[in-house]
């Protein structure tokens, strides 16, 4: 029988390993970091859309940065919670984007769910599968054998998003779930953009499934811990950093698994969806890109000795309504005081958030 990670059972964080260092955690924006991120960890976890590419072209500078963090001797791993593609698949789209990638360098959650699979049943099983090719590689990769219909015996069915599924699927899946195998979803997140917008994700298809048999799987993918677990086993890191865009995944996948954590504002998360963040999904630290925010320090937030938070030229206080914010300096730095006054000393109305932060230009 399957054994989740403790946070995917809701019981707290599974730590992955030294990755915060001798100091200890890292207080989210807080404590900063004097020297370039390169040249803090071993290896960087980089989500893939809104970090590496937005639509079709590659973000400005990740191309350079990646290739940069390899010849700081990071090892480097292109994590992602789509199950749908194979690595190889993978890493040719990012080389055409100008991003040197092999197949190896990929990791998915569709290996993340085989792992898990593996661990559950026997050499060679037959496993259903409620997805695409990128599930049937990833289960042929760990021995076992990928199947169609609950009428071969599936001894565990595993749940990712392709366009593909439809009913028939779903309800082979079903068959299998009921039967009582072991049931392990990619990732639970409820849609998926695509080039007209959102639509249904593996989140929303794998309530099919627990609708119609009262049971909810085992989830590998971000937040929870399983593919940040496998991304550190093939990479071998000790040390590894976080890089993403989304707070709920990326980030709160991050905190969850105790290791340091970097988000860049080239995706989905604006900057006053930072500053409103919940405490799980407050990452170490936050950049324009990529390459700012792997190549460069990080200016640490302190206490103002006439109260708020100050950080570069800017100072941060709360007042009785919400937020004030004077000075002068760059953008981001005005951004890490508003944080730090938000989130140590509480606030007010929202809305005084996003009149200051409109106003940094970011």
């Amino acid at each position: 029988m399957i054994r989740p990670p403790a946070d995917a059972a809701g019981d707290g964080p599974a730590v992955l390993g030294r990755s915060r260092g001798p100091r200890g955690p890292v207080r989210p924006l807080v404590e900063g970091s004097p020297r370039p991120l390169v040249e803090c960890h071993d290896g960087v976890l980089l989500d893939l859309d809104g970090v590496l590419y937005v639509g079709p072209h590659a973000v400005a500078g990740a191309p350079e940065a990646v290739a940069a963090a390899r010849a700081a001797g990071l090892r480097v791993a292109f994590v992602t919670n789509n199950a749908s593609r194979t690595p190889e698949t993978v890493a040719a789209h990012l080389t055409a984007l100008g991003i040197a990638a092999a197949p190896g360098d990929v990791v998915t959650s569709a290996q993340a769910a085989a792992t898990l699979v593996a661990e559950a049943v026997a050499p060679g099983a037959a496993v259903l599968v409620v997805g695409g090719e990128g599930l049937d590689a990833a289960l042929v990769e760990r021995g076992l054998r990928p199947v169609r219909q609950a009428s071969d015996h599936p001894a565990a069915v595993v749940q990712g998003f392709s366009p593909d599924v439809g009913w028939r699927l779903l309800a082979e899946g079903t068959y299998a779930v009921r039967a009582g195998v072991p049931w392990i979803a990619s990732n639970l997140d409820v849609t998926v953009p695509t080039a007209r917008g959102l639509a249904p994700g593996n989140g929303a298809l794998v309530e099919v499934i627990a609708q119609a048999t009262g049971r909810r799987p085992v989830a590998a993918g971000k937040p929870q811990t399983p593919l940040h677990l496998e991304a550190v086993r093939r990479t071998g890191s000790r040390e590894p950093l976080v890089v993403g865009d989304r707070l709920d995944t990326d980030i709160e996948g991050a905190n969850r698994a105790g290791v340091a954590s970097l988000l860049v504002l080239t995706g989905v998360t604006t900057p006053v969806d930072l500053v409103l963040a919940q405490p799980v999904h407050r990452p170490s630290y936050v950049c324009a890109d990529l390459w700012d925010g792997l190549m460069r320090g990080h200016p640490p937030v302190h206490r103002h000795e006439a109260g708020g938070w100050s950080c570069g030229g800017w100072i941060c206080t709360t007042t009785g309504t919400g937020i004030a914010l004077v000075g002068a300096g760059a953008g981001l730095d005005g951004l890490r005081a508003v944080c730090a006054a938000w989130w140590h000393d509480g606030g007010g109305d929202p809305e005084t958030v996003r009149e200051v932060v409109a106003g940094l230009g970011l």
